[in-house]
């Protein structure tokens, strides 16, 4: 855990946690939504606040749920965090409810609804990607990441869905690619462009962000030092989603340049976990040190030199849309889970590294 970390943790408490959370239902002029969308804002809200979990300030985390999240209130607030959050805070932007796309097919712009959002003046009502953006721009926090649990793509009313008054819903990647530009910025997002994003009968939460709060009650991998990052978040939720809906829903991350794997709350309060047995804490802790390993010596990704390649693997098996950072987690998870290439493995990564590092001390251990 290096200085930053400790200080955000010194007064306890994630002192250092900002977040907006906004989650919309019941339109009354657009088609309502599940009351898991709701649930989905309350909860993330509990969570955050929880000296048991998150550990945020619950006086730095603002909740709009239905007729409180208005367009008005949620430029009020997005403002207010502009004005609130410290270059070396952590801001976290979470919504749940209904998007749409705008302008050209082939490179549309998105937008999200808020509560009073009205068909007869839809540009007058509708929060859009360049406003989102330019809000974002002027948030200080090094540390920014925003989940979106929104539909992506049209469907019926028992998914995340619109009206058929209007047909341009969802987002492209693209536009959630942009949303993601600058420094330290991270956007999570729950399903892919083409895909929608799913609430099960009778659950209480969306598929999506019942396994982004198990994430940050204490269900992901993590470091054990307390802190949970946004990797490690990203993570869980991706494996648990496409685990329970299989072919159906893939989250996605998009992140322009992320230097860092950064904490974005405390785990179980800032309790180091307990110890488990010694194989599988000493796998995850190889596995986190390949990481930062290939980071350092490939930072362009898995197609730096051909890296990849060159160990057998296949970087058309790969998703490769963010940093070089991003890339190398998301390329050795899906390696660590037999996929990347049919001839790619640990092993002939780390050799295929010592042809060109043969020295590199921290690759000769692992490769004992």
């Amino acid at each position: 855990m290096d200085e930053q970390d400790q200080q955000m943790r010194a007064a306890g408490g994630f002192s250092g946690g900002h977040a907006l959370i906004i989650a919309v239902a019941s339109y009354p002029k657009v088609c309502p939504l599940p009351a898991s969308v709701l649930n989905d804002g309350r909860d993330m809200h509990t969570m955050l606040t929880s000296p048991a979990n998150c550990s945020f300030n619950s006086t730095n985390v603002a909740l709009l749920v239905d007729s409180d999240a208005t367009l008005a209130a949620i430029r009020r607030e997005l403002e207010a965090l502009a004005q609130r959050a410290k270059p070396d805070d952590t801001v976290v932007i979470f919504f749940s409810g209904h998007g749409m796309r705008l302008g050209d097919a082939s490179d549309a712009a998105s937008a999200l609804i808020p509560f009073d959002c009205d068909p007869a003046n839809l540009s007058g009502s509708i929060l859009p990607e360049a406003e989102i953006s330019s809000a974002l721009n002027r948030i200080q926090a090094r540390r920014v990441v925003v989940f979106i649990d929104a539909c992506h793509s049209g469907a019926a009313t028992s998914f995340k869905s619109l009206n058929d008054s209007l047909t341009t819903l969802g987002y492209t990647e693209k536009s959630l690619a942009r949303l993601a530009e600058g420094t330290g910025r991270v956007l999570i997002a729950s399903s892919r462009a083409s895909e929608f994003s799913l609430v099960f009968d009778g659950a209480r939460n969306s598929l999506f962000t019942e396994h982004l709060l198990n994430a940050l009650r204490g269900g992901a991998r993590t470091r054990g030092d307390g802190l949970i990052r946004v990797f490690e978040v990203f993570n869980h939720v991706a494996e648990q989603v496409r685990a329970a809906a299989p072919g159906q829903q893939h989250p996605i991350f998009k992140a322009s340049n992320l230097e860092d794997n950064f904490p974005i709350a405390l785990e179980c309060g800032g309790t180091k976990t307990l110890t488990g047995p010694v194989g599988l804490n000493g796998d995850r802790e190889i596995w986190r040190q390949l990481e930062e390993i290939f980071c350092d010596l490939y930072p362009a990704g898995p197609q730096d030199q051909d890296i990849w390649l060159r160990a057998g693997g296949d970087i058309s098996r790969l998703r490769l849309t963010g940093s070089g950072r991003a890339n190398w987690f998301a390329a050795l998870r899906t390696m660590r889970r037999g996929g990347g290439g049919v001839g790619i493995n640990k092993t002939s990564l780390i050799e295929e590294a010592l042809r060109e590092f043969p020295h590199h001390q921290e690759l000769i251990k692992l490769q004992r």
